[in-house]
């Protein structure tokens, strides 16, 4: 299968199929003909025709436009979609509303691209429109964000994707149309009919013609004929997120096996608060709120709720230090505790006070995380919290500045909402539930989110030994490093950040060996057995070195490098979050540390991931991990000689230059 590269930048799906769904459509297609599936990616999206007609795939699934200049070249699929071109230009260029206006503008598109045709037979009719070739490699997404910066003028992107864009941003409207609804499918060579009647066999049979969205409340009968599930959640640690290219989250795995049990394709809904979430669900947009609630018995009254499938308490969560840390509910006199009005916690409060409370409860924004809450008490904005104590348990694996003080009342349990009329649906769920509740799978997702020692800090201390040896693996870092013009002693640095040098080490996403390289990223490299010392370091080391070459060349050398290891640890995706946030914010998108470094932090508050392109982000992991890194380089530097450097003062020069500091003039010869 050919797929335009886009490596981890996949945006994070918020409402309607996955962004990603066509390559899962791919792998379904196979494993129902019996075949394996390959996954051939190319740099640039003017190399996907001519890869297929040179036989080094065998489909184009990347929601092609059936041009008839197209279909003289390949063969299209029965439709997947059906789209428009709508030509893009940002939100307070509100002139822009005909052709008429086009008269002196320029439009950035691919040359590759639908689009480019369609733009030359506009610049026939409109005197002075220029049209600019966008490079290949850049993603329709890119060309938006780069329009919304007013580094470009105008682009043009199908009306799908800016309906799916228009969920998180507001910075970029669509002037008008210029052209009909065409169809859009996947490509495959002239000759293989038999291949494109079996495709066109699966995708009618799997209906995956676009579903504008609708409001409906059909029980499990009506979602099996329509063979989706719609799943409310909110983009959160604890529920559902994207991280290094993967879809995790407690709620979201839990919701996949549900679905995929039950011959359904999962669709995520993330409203834009957690007050909206049951509304939603009584409104028709969603079947089932999977987001960890308790069932209150105020929320009882109007909804349904499954069996429990986990058990939580509900904790007072403290600023680590606090003086005058609280250990019981007398000793919350005069303390102020912020939680949302529509949680549980607002209640389980509200029940104490009643009974002579004596502290202060202060509702916060509804579209408030309970992580960001914790993250403002931690920062001495907020006084104390409550939060359940799962959420506690993933904040404690990688924070050290909160303390859980006490638990209030008993432990609570938690289950997903249906509306009361769906009793299917609501016995499915509870014999799933019944199944797998500290079951394999269930076991494993639970310690995967919530205890997991892997995720827990370590002290972060690099080795000195003074002959010059970092790790048993030198010989084999500086071998592939050279191979791919990284300094070795980086390597290295990230190489104990990772695995702390144990390459059987596996993450809690499933990222394994000496580099942590996730099993599909590394297959994408071209290597499996990751666990094979020889095989995750050149895999890690390559992976590294193709993010470094996703920046721009002419950013400053130590900065491409920042990027791509905060890339590495995060996914590039959320970097491009953080320096579209640092252009908003006045700060240097090409700089890392004291601009970009502070902007991917803000993604974990939900004013700034609820507007961003790949959503939530526990942005304080990659500002550490590449810090991390660059102070441990900097200590294997002074013991192990790189191989550039044939003098010392080569050493400096080159410390330096990574150091991101100033390097003196080498000495005079």
């Amino acid at each position: 299968m050919l797929l335009p590269r886009q490596g981890d930048r996949g945006s994070l799906p918020r409402a309607g199929f996955p962004l990603d769904y066509e390559r899962e459509a791919v792998g379904a297609f196979a494993k129902s003909a019996g075949l394996d599936v390959v996954y051939v990616w190319v740099e640039r999206y003017d190399e996907l025709t001519p890869w297929l007609l040179e036989g080094k795939g065998d489909v184009i699934a990347a929601s092609l436009t059936a041009t008839d200049e197209r279909k003289k070249s390949v063969l299209f699929t029965v439709p997947i979609d059906h789209v428009k071109e709508q030509l893009v230009t940002r939100a307070d260029d509100l002139a822009l509303k005909t052709t008429k206006g086009l008269a002196g503008r320029t439009i950035v598109v691919r040359r590759s691209s639908s689009f480019w045709p369609t733009v030359e037979a506009l610049q026939k009719t409109v005197k002075g429109l220029k049209l600019i070739a966008a490079p290949e490699h850049l993603e329709t997404e890119d060309l938006l964000d780069a329009v919304a910066e007013a580094r470009y003028d105008l682009t043009v992107a199908d009306d799908n994707l800016l309906e799916a864009v228009a969920t998180y941003r507001r910075d970029l409207r669509p002037a008008f149309d210029l052209s009909r609804a065409r169809p859009t499918g996947w490509a495959v060579r002239p000759g293989a009919v038999n291949l494109k009647g079996a495709l066109d066999r699966f995708l009618n049979e799997v209906q995956l013609e676009r579903r504008e969205e609708q409001i409906y409340t059909d029980d499990l009968a009506g979602l099996r004929k329509r063979k989706v599930l719609r799943v409310l959640t909110r983009n959160s640690a604890s529920t559902y997120f994207t991280w290094k290219g993967e879809l995790l989250g407690f709620e979201y795995e839990l919701a996949r096996e549900f679905a995929k049990k039950h011959a359904l394709a999962l669709q995520i809904v993330v409203p834009p608060s957690r007050e909206d979430l049951l509304e939603w669900l009584a409104e028709g947009k969603g079947d089932i709120v999977a987001a960890g609630l308790t069932p209150t018995e105020e929320r009882q009254k109007l909804f349904a709720f499954s069996r429990s499938y986990n058990y939580a308490s509900q904790v007072v969560v403290a600023r680590a230090g606090d003086l005058r840390m609280p250990r019981s509910i007398q000793d919350l006199a005069d303390r102020k505790l912020v939680v949302r009005t529509s949680s549980s916690y607002w209640t389980s409060l509200g029940s104490v006070l009643s009974k002579g409370g004596a502290f202060e409860v202060i509702p916060a924004p509804e579209a408030m995380e309970t992580e960001e809450i914790i993250a403002r008490v931690a920062e001495g904005t907020y006084d104390l919290t409550l939060a359940d104590s799962p959420i506690v348990d993933i904040e404690m694996t990688w924070r050290d500045d909160i303390e859980p003080a006490f638990e209030l009342g008993t432990p609570l349990p938690q289950g997903w909402a249906v509306r009361k009329k769906d009793k299917q649906l609501l016995a499915a769920i509870d014999s799933y539930f019944q199944e797998e509740y500290r079951g394999v799978a269930y076991n494993l997702y639970h310690r995967k989110y919530f205890r997991n020692p892997n995720r827990i800090r370590e002290a972060a201390t690099a080795r000195t030994d003074r002959s010059g040896v970092i790790s048993p693996y030198d010989a084999l870092v500086r071998k592939q490093s050279s191979r791919y013009g990284i300094d070795w002693r980086l390597v290295a640095a990230q190489m104990y950040q990772e695995s702390r040098f144990d390459p059987n080490a596996t993450s809690w996403v499933g990222a394994i060996g000496l580099m942590q390289v996730m099993p599909r990223t590394g297959a994408d490299m071209g290597f499996a057995e990751l666990a094979v010392p020889e095989n995750g370091i050149e895999a890690g080391v390559k992976y590294l070195a193709w993010l470094r070459d996703k920046f721009e060349a002419d950013l400053p050398v130590t900065d491409r490098m920042w990027f791509a290891l905060a890339s590495y640890n995060a996914g590039s995706g959320h970097v491009a979050d953080a320096r579209a946030l640092a252009r908003k914010r006045k700060l240097n998108p090409d700089r890392w540390f004291g601009n970009v470094e502070q902007t991917i932090t803000l993604l974990a508050k939900p004013e700034f991931s609820s507007k961003a392109r790949f959503g939530y982000c526990r942005g304080e992991e990659p500002a550490k991990y590449v810090r991390e890194i660059r102070d441990r380089y900097d200590a294997y530097v002074r013991v192990a000689v790189s191989d550039l450097a044939a003098s010392g003062a080569a050493s400096t020069l080159l410390r330096g230059a990574l150091s991101g500091a100033a390097a003196p003039a080498p000495a005079p010869p």
